[in-house]
């Protein structure tokens, strides 16, 4: 699977109807279909989408939206929430986190206390961390084995990836916030602590 093929699944995730369950349910039967290869290089891509992602103007923008509750594990969730929707939307907001502001799953949040989103609401979506594994499972028989034999795959295609040139591994990069970085159009739609609880 590469980089195009991941995008397609995701792309078309991003268009289902139904719930995050259900759509979901429905990844997981594309990669059911494939070979248990897929699922790693799915999953392989999904972790460099999220470390892509893992910046510090970002994780600002995220904090913002969520009221400044959003913790190390919560941010991981929002990358794979802001993955879910789609290539488009992903790379917009990594060239310009106040994007965010045009995204409808954010703006939908605008003016409502937290306490009333409903968990298909909450830009978070973790459990697209595990899809790929549960396809990987299935499709080997390795249910049950809390999930070793599918982190070994993971990380050998990581290493095979990383050896071959394709990209670096382990580095965010996460830093500070460039001088004048500013996301006002976001800032206007979630004022501090509007959203908090």
């Amino acid at each position: 699977m590469n980089d195009d093929a991941f995008w397609a699944l995701i792309d078309e995730l991003s268009r289902r109807p139904g719930d995050r369950d259900e759509r979901l349910e429905w990844l997981r039967a594309e990669l059911l279909r494939r070979p248990a290869a897929e699922s790693v290089e799915f999953q392989v891509r999904l972790e460099r989408a999220t470390e892509t992602a893992d910046t510090r103007a970002l994780w600002a923008a995220a904090d913002l939206v969520e009221g400044g509750d959003c913790s190390d594990d919560g941010f991981h969730y929002f990358t794979l929430w802001l993955i879910g929707q789609g290539r488009k939307v992903y790379e917009s907001v990594l060239a310009d986190p106040d994007a965010l502001a045009d995204v409808p799953g954010v703006r939908a949040l605008v003016g409502r206390h937290r306490d009333t989103w409903e968990d298909d609401e909450w830009p978070e979506w973790e459990e697209l961390d595990y899809v790929a594994q549960d396809a990987w499972d299935e499709l080997t028989g390795q249910e049950g084995d809390d999930g070793e034999e599918f982190l070994d795959a993971v990380e050998e295609a990581e290493d095979a990836a990383a050896a071959a040139g394709e990209w670096e591994e382990g580095e965010t990069s996460r830093g500070s916030l460039p001088e004048g970085w500013a996301i006002p159009r976001l800032t206007a739609l979630f004022p501090a602590g509007a959203s908090r609880s």
